[in-house]
């Protein structure tokens, strides 16, 4: 198992489409804030274009992700990228209209392009050997954790140094620059529906809905270091200003994380992996609520970025083993949709807990439900067809055709 394979002209092709497609959503949700935040009430407006561009990417990505053919992914996914680029434009330029103008913007900017990470993540599958798809999706993760690192800084200047409305049109360009991106790929990947034996996609995407729940699990843990983290600084008597690096070093962690997680073959089922990363997670989350001092805080924070990101790539590497190569583009789809309804469910929680408790109190009730929900979807994820296989290896009777 090595990272050498991925040292491909198609995949690092791939990787800059992946930045201009994914960029963008990094962007947004701070990028409303700033666009917004000099009118009467601003902030709160900002708040309410934040969500609903989540929402619109809860909406869109089962939606649009059931609907992703293999045969025709690449132009599905261009018309995704191309209405993204429509809805961030028009923020951009109509940065001044009605509040329900931005709001509709808002959600066909999420909706639109919802779909475009499953089906990249399935493409990239495609086009690598199979021994080497546990390091592709490593390699994603840790492109992902790059981005979500830079893309708070280049947003902030952006639009603290240009214009409020900057970052909107250069996340239309970015994601518009991708499409074309996407006929130097392949057209798709190989994928007979014949594997789901004329099942429903609906049928066959909801056998794995313990997976999705365990992933949401899994990025309420990040929602709640990012979210709560403010407030539990200010609680500990440490500068607000420590927020930023702190969380710089929770990606720096997860990179990492995600590196390491590539590079060898670890013990045990995928299952079992991702079950002692999500409670080893959980107790570094629930060490930063209790501990005080910025270099605890620091610590655990980086350990668990390490952690989450091992955490994350079992999720998807699990999805391979319960859904069927056909089936596999929307299961990664709906997985990101059940994320993004994660992270909400519990950046909600965390803000109603505020107003009654103390941060270090939402942040354990944030890690009591975590760990629900991580036992609800580990006791009930579906039984494993092919014979058991070391983690990092998938099963030969579901290899993708290149």
């Amino acid at each position: 198992m090595s990272y050498r394979d991925l040292a491909t002209r198609p995949v690092l092709t791939w990787a800059l489409v992946a930045v201009g497609a994914r960029a963008p959503v990094a962007m947004a949700p701070l990028a409303v804030v700033f666009m917004v935040r000099d009118r009467p009430g601003g902030y709160t407006l900002g708040a309410v274009l934040a969500a609903v561009y989540v929402l619109g990417e809860i909406v869109g990505a089962p939606l649009l992700g059931m609907r992703l053919r293999a045969e025709r992914a690449r132009p599905h996914l261009a018309l995704g990228l191309a209405g993204g680029a429509v809805g961030f434009t028009a923020l951009g330029l109509a940065h001044d209209a009605h509040p329900l103008v931005l709001c509709a913007a808002a959600f066909v900017a999420g909706a639109a392009p919802a779909a475009t990470s499953g089906g990249l993540r399935a493409m990239l599958a495609a086009m690598v050997p199979e021994r080497a798809v546990p390091q592709a999706v490593s390699g994603e993760s840790m492109l992902i954790f790059g981005i979500w690192s830079a893309a708070p800084a280049v947003t902030t200047w952006l639009a603290l140094s240009v214009r409020p409305y900057l970052p909107m049109l250069v996340a239309a360009a970015l994601m518009a620059a991708a499409v074309p991106g996407l006929w130097a790929l392949p057209e798709g990947w190989r994928a007979d529906t014949a594997d789901r034996d004329g099942e429903p996609m609906r049928r066959v995407l909801w056998r794995a809905w313990p997976v999705y729940v365990t992933g949401a699990a899994g990025i309420s843990l990040l929602a709640l270091a990012e979210l709560v983290l403010p407030a539990l600084l200010e609680q500990r008597g440490i500068g607000i200003g420590w927020a930023g690096p702190l969380l710089a070093g929770f990606s720096a962690g997860s990179a990492a994380g995600a590196l390491v997680y590539g590079l060898r073959t670890w013990p045990g089922a995928l299952r079992l992996q991702s079950l002692v990363l999500l409670l080893a997670v959980s107790g570094c989350v629930a060490l930063v609520a209790l501990l005080p001092g910025a270099v605890w805080l620091a610590v655990f924070l980086v350990v668990a970025g390490v952690l989450q990101a091992g955490a994350m790539l079992t999720r998807n590497l699990l999805l391979r083993e319960v859904l069927p190569p056909s089936a596999l583009a929307a299961g990664y789809s709906v997985m990101y949709a059940a994320v993004g309804a994660g992270y909400a469910v519990t950046g909600t929680l965390s803000g109603v807990l505020l107003r009654w408790v103390s941060p270090s109190t939402a942040i354990l009730a944030g890690v009591g439900l975590t760990l629900l929900l991580t036992v609800l979807g580990v006791l009930r994820e579906p039984a494993r067809d092919p014979a058991p296989q070391p983690a990092g290896s998938l099963p030969a009777a579901r290899k993708v055709r290149r």
